[in-house]
């Protein structure tokens, strides 16, 4: 019998040590996804940046005082439904107004309003308010790709389009991948100047935590510092006609020495192309892209809604 209860007992050890290690790799396992959203990600992607980092310890704030509201008001309800029940308090109380309680219910929100609103003016503050940049890049969205610039390594430009189902490589992410990503040193302030040449497109990448529209006769700002090497993936968030869901975002974080390379590389590569004018032959070329009407029949839809 001894022998039989120190079976069981050492057996629910090793249970709830494996669900504590299931549970934990199922809360945490975001925190390796850097760079793009997996299946069965629990979360949002692990931070990139020194922006994600404060959302993200903001969020997780948040969450408490959410949940501290949620079970006061949960124990509220059962005080209510087990003192003041027909059985319990067959008597109902002639009680109207308690002046406490009133001061109470107005005050109490009003300072966790306040409370929340401190850190969250500070974060938008850090957001906003970009630092002094070594380097520039400008974001021009269009229908239905982005075009990059960098004005200050020899006004680099060119555009970055969606591939292909049909040529898509081993590895590369479907709806995610294109020709040419955004390339960036790591460790680097970087300010992200957003434009927009036809309708508002939105340059949204989550890991870094930045998100600005691109709006035509604009030019909005922000600003990242990429923590360590990788690629990440990003996507218009704002739905800017019938190829909304083909304008994916690619950034390459590599060494300042690799991305000197890769300047000198994309210096001969860029300035020999000739960009077109009108890049909606390109993305109907995609599998997945439906029909594409042409740039002027669509300004032209968009003027008449």
């Amino acid at each position: 019998m001894v022998r039989l209860t120190t079976t069981i007992s050492r057996a629910g050890r090793k249970m709830a040590i494996g669900l504590g290690a299931a549970l934990t790799w199922v809360l945490c396992g975001g925190a390796t996804l850097a760079d793009q959203p997996r299946e069965w990600q629990l979360g949002m992607q692990a931070a990139a940046t020194p922006i994600t980092e404060r959302i993200h310890q903001f969020h997780d704030e948040l969450l408490v005082i959410i949940f501290a509201i949620a079970l006061f008001v949960f124990a509220l309800l059962i005080i209510v439904m087990v003192r003041f029940n027909a059985r319990s308090h067959p008597v109902p109380t002639r009680t109207s107004h308690n002046t406490l309680i009133e001061v109470l219910w107005t005050v109490i929100p009003v300072l966790i309003l306040v409370t929340i609103a401190i850190p969250s003016f500070k974060l938008m503050y850090y957001m906003d308010r970009v630092p002094d940049s070594k380097m520039t890049v400008k974001v021009t969205g269009h229908q239905w790709y982005w075009e990059y610039t960098y004005p200050d390594n020899g006004n680099i430009d060119f555009n970055s389009n969606l591939i292909a189902d049909k040529d898509l490589k081993p590895g590369e992410p479907r709806l995610l991948d294109v020709d040419n990503p955004l390339v960036v040193p790591v460790h680097t302030n970087i300010r992200v100047q957003v434009a927009g040449s036809d309708v508002i497109h939105s340059w949204f990448v989550p890991s870094f935590g930045v998100q600005e529209y691109a709006v035509i006769g604009r030019l909005n700002e922000a600003w990242f510092n990429v923590d360590h090497a990788g690629t990440y993936y990003g996507e218009c968030n704002q739905i800017c006609g019938v190829n909304h869901a083909f304008m994916p975002i690619k950034i390459v974080a590599v060494s300042e020495a690799d991305f000197q390379k890769w300047l000198t590389e994309a210096k001969t590569k860029f300035s020999s192309l000739d960009k077109p004018k009108n890049n909606a032959t390109q993305v109907a070329t995609a599998d997945q892209a439906p029909a594409v009407l042409p740039v002027a029949d669509t300004s032209v839809q968009a003027g008449n809604r």
